[in-house]
């Protein structure tokens, strides 16, 4: 799913960059208690400062990176029949959904794709891929734009937000407590930070991103059922299982795998690969709708 690829990456840019200005300021020398010990207090808050910083402020930004990333266009004035029905529609199932007008935007792209972001629910961008119009009914279509509003109505992005910042805030304090331990148990570093210090850190931050990042993709994929149930109940159910069926037909025929993840429809994937899934198999979603009570 574009939003979760989009925040994510705009996220850990900004961590790098909070990480690398903190560190030129001394805030990282700050930790080191007289050159001996680490300060865990401080070191917590400094973790925190980071990891919400950089998620918050990803939050924030969230439209215009998505706008910039994509090269998605808003739709001021609707300049054809299709932008019109568009705007139309995104705009009554916001009424039904209970939030603000979304702005609502048209990404160039071959791929059936579509997200949603921004940082509250009334003030959310929509935004579906030229495929997505050129290659699906407007039924279709009509449900995945409900399954977006959904996103915004349930508050997905603010959510993640947070998860994401607790994810952060461990994944830097644990690498830093890794890279102290390394230096001063294995390099007997006494005074200050070693080599090892800098170097374990920046690997263990790398690993334990990798392992956070299975909870963030396990939000992420009990958020799809929760979206598709929106779906079905802004557009009709037969509408949106129509959708996830378009939508598994256009992988197995047309996405690469590397490519699947970053769609509304996720990819195929069994064993480990399945915690790092943001979209749980379209089996599974259109399973889920076709049980799921009126």
């Amino acid at each position: 799913m574009k939003r979760i690829f989009l925040f994510i990456v705009t996220n850990l840019a900004i961590v790098f960059v909070l990480s690398v200005t903190l560190r030129l300021l001394g805030v990282d020398r700050m930790l080191d208690e007289q050159g001996v010990g680490i300060d865990f207090n401080s070191l917590l808050v400094l973790s925190a400062v980071l990891g919400f910083g950089g998620s918050l402020i990803s939050l924030a930004i969230s439209k215009w990176s998505a706008k910039r990333m994509t090269g998605a266009q808003v739709i001021e004035v609707p300049s054809n029949m299709t932008e019109r029905w568009l705007i139309d529609t995104v705009k009554r199932q916001s009424q039904l959904a209970g939030i603000g007008m979304p702005e609502v935007a048209v990404f160039d792209s071959p791929e059936i794709n579509a997200f949603a972001t921004g940082w509250n629910r009334n003030s959310a961008l929509v935004a579906v891929s030229t495929g997505l119009l050129n290659n699906m009914t407007q039924e279709e279509a009509e449900a995945v734009l409900g399954h977006e509003v959904s996103h915004v109505a349930n508050g997905d992005m603010v959510t993640l937000a947070l998860i994401q910042g607790v994810v952060n805030t461990f994944v830097i304090f644990l690498s830093r407590v890794i890279g102290f331990l390394v230096d001063r148990m294995v390099f007997k570093v006494e005074r200050g930070h070693g080599p090892a210090f800098f170097i374990t850190t920046i690997i263990a931050q790398l690993v334990l991103g990798i392992l956070a990042s299975v909870i963030v993709m396990w939000f992420s994929r009990q958020r799809e059922f929760r979206a598709d149930a929106g779906g079905a109940r802004l557009a009709g159910r037969g509408k949106m299982v129509a959708a996830l069926e378009r939508l598994k037909l256009n992988h197995e025929s047309h996405l690469p795998d590397q490519m699947a993840a970053f769609g509304i429809s996720g990819g195929v994937a069994h064993g480990l690969k399945y915690l790092f899934m943001s979209h749980p198999p379209l089996e599974e979603r259109i399973a889920a709708l076709r049980t799921m009570s009126n």
